[in-house]
């Protein structure tokens, strides 16, 4: 790792107060899954845990939910009725995401999109929820098709995108695969402006950029392994318990990126083709070490 990722992970993860209580360092909802999906809400939780947070709470189909709370005593999983989420379940969310807000105020993150699946009425009813939160959120894989729905619902909001190249695409109509580095980049910063949000694009180099920030940040890292399923939800569980500690949109996905990919590294050097993506959770601790040098 570089002097400048360490000193700026450093300055993301200040000293703890030997006062600070629960929450202090965020509660994270995530809120993922369906009938045939519940990985990606645990690993994103998981994640979340192993960077800090003070505590996660999985909002998810009954069925998915239902796994994931027999994963590990860690891991506190809401029921909502029915295979997958549907408009029925809106005033549960709702509710929730109200209550986590009284117990850890300013210090409260959504991550969302992870598992949900792309039924039109689960769409719908992301689009309806993003219109009515302004917490920080990190949308994320399903999350991201459906705001091709709306994309007004994030503007100006403190929202992180985690798109990888093709989501991008599906977000803006825009391919980067042919493009330079410094095209993609400049087409990421451009995107980032229109839709007044954060991007952070996955890739070989990932690349963040914000409507509110002139600069765009560059994390190159990782490894080719990461292309397995699973370490993109490990990226947003991450991010989403850094936006819980108050961290900026544009800082936290620079600094999930740089630790994300270092956990990656360090993954791919011990399993290569065998990695999965626990494997880089279970890396997180290690990256982090540098906060004691």
């Amino acid at each position: 790792m570089t002097l400048k990722e360490k000193k700026f992970l450093k300055n993301i993860f200040k000293k703890r107060d030997i006062e600070a209580k629960k929450y202090d360092h965020g509660l994270l909802l995530v809120i993922g899954g369906s009938e045939f999906y519940s990985g990606p809400p645990a690993l994103s939780a998981l994640s979340a845990f192993r960077a800090g947070v003070d505590m996660v709470r999985i909002i998810a189909p009954k069925r998915s939910a239902n796994i994931i709370a027999s994963f590990q005593p860690d891991l506190a999983a809401f029921p909502l009725e029915g295979n997958y989420l549907n408009k029925d379940n809106l005033p549960s969310v709702l509710s929730i995401i109200e209550g986590a807000k009284i117990s850890a105020p300013k210090k409260t993150a959504i991550v969302i999109g992870g598992g949900l699946g792309r039924s039109p009425e689960t769409q719908k009813v992301i689009i309806d929820l993003l219109s009515k939160i302004d917490i920080p959120c990190v949308i994320d894989a399903d999350g991201i098709y459906a705001l091709v729905k709306n994309k007004k619902v994030i503007s100006g909001k403190p929202f992180l995108i985690t798109p990888h190249s093709y989501e991008f695409y599906i977000l803006t109509g825009k391919k980067v695969s042919n493009l330079s580095l410094k095209e993609k980049t400049k087409l990421v910063k451009e995107q980032a402006d229109l839709l007044k949000t954060t991007i952070l694009l996955k890739g070989s180099t990932d690349i963040i950029a914000s409507f509110d920030s002139q600069k765009s940040l560059l994390f190159k890292g990782g490894t080719p392994f990461m292309t397995v399923g699973g370490t993109g939800d490990v990226l947003a569980g991450i991010a989403g318990a850094l936006l819980a500690r108050g961290i900026k949109p544009l800082n936290a996905g620079y600094a999930s990126a740089i630790i994300n990919g270092y956990a990656g590294k360090l993954a791919g050097k011990k399993f290569g083709e065998s990695l999965m993506a626990t494997d880089l959770i279970k890396e997180i601790p290690n990256v982090l070490k540098v906060l004691n040098d």
